[in-house]
């Protein structure tokens, strides 16, 4: 969804649950609009956290010698 979304979602639970005050029949707007703005809120964190983590990858290789020692060789690149 991005941060575009996030942020619209954000937002308009925002101004329903804080801004809005009008009654409509069966639906309490205030309490859509912070549900709205836990998903925003969720989508950003979301997206903060899959973008940072998308991009690198690990590799371990790891060697025994004829002497019985082993050695480890981690390598990270990114890949973006």
């Amino acid at each position: 969804m991005g941060y575009g979304v996030g942020a619209i979602l954000l937002v308009v639970g925002l101004i329903l649950a804080l801004a809005v005050h009008v009654s409509v029949s069966g639906v309490d707007l205030t309490q859509v609009g912070w549900i709205l703005a836990a998903v925003g809120a969720v989508v950003l964190i979301l997206t903060a956290v899959t973008l940072n983590t998308g991009g690198r990858a690990r590799t371990v290789a790891r060697r025994r010698h004829a002497d019985g020692t082993e050695t480890v060789e981690e390598r990270r690149t990114d890949t973006l």
